[in-house]
């Protein structure tokens, strides 16, 4: 049986991760058109990575999970927190269920914990927030229709 091993992303894994991310959209609950529609929006491009450090997941030497974050703007943190922004956390849909999301979603806790941050932000998916409520993330309220994007959850550190 082969096991599972991480490493950062690079430029040359742009076009397996754009796979995965196309195939774990696909399990969308939208209509094919908002998928359509929205794909390019949540694919990777090269200057991405200029801000964006990735964490792959692979089977033997494929890529079959993702997780991408940035350092998060103190605009959209609890008052006072500082952070990291988990941009995007993928599995391909026939290794979903398996742990992969949540070792990547620790990988960015501990990223977090190593730059001295306060914690993880996440804006997700209506799709994704059973995944992260039962992960323990805590759902923060929205004190600004104008800013607050309305399913953001914090993970902190300590």
């Amino acid at each position: 049986m082969t096991t599972i091993t991480f490493r950062s992303g690079t430029l040359d894994d742009l076009d397996a991760v754009n796979g995965i991310i196309t195939r774990a959209i696909g399990t969308w609950k939208v209509s094919d058109r908002v998928k359509r529609l929205s794909l390019p929006l949540y694919h990777y491009q090269p200057e991405d990575l200029d801000h964006v450090e990735l964490v792959l997941a692979l089977l033997g030497d494929r890529p079959v999970a993702v997780a991408a974050w940035e350092p998060a703007e103190s605009r959209h943190l609890p008052y006072g927190q500082t952070g990291l922004l988990l941009h995007g956390l993928y599995v391909d849909p026939d290794l979903a269920h398996g742990g992969l999301g949540s070792t990547l979603l620790k990988a960015c806790r501990d990223a977090a914990c190593e730059r001295g941050l306060d914690g993880v932000l996440v804006k997700a998916t209506r799709d994704a927030v059973g995944f992260f409520e039962g992960r323990g993330l805590i759902r923060l309220p929205v004190l600004s229709q104008e800013r607050d994007y309305d399913l953001r959850y914090w993970l902190p550190v300590a």
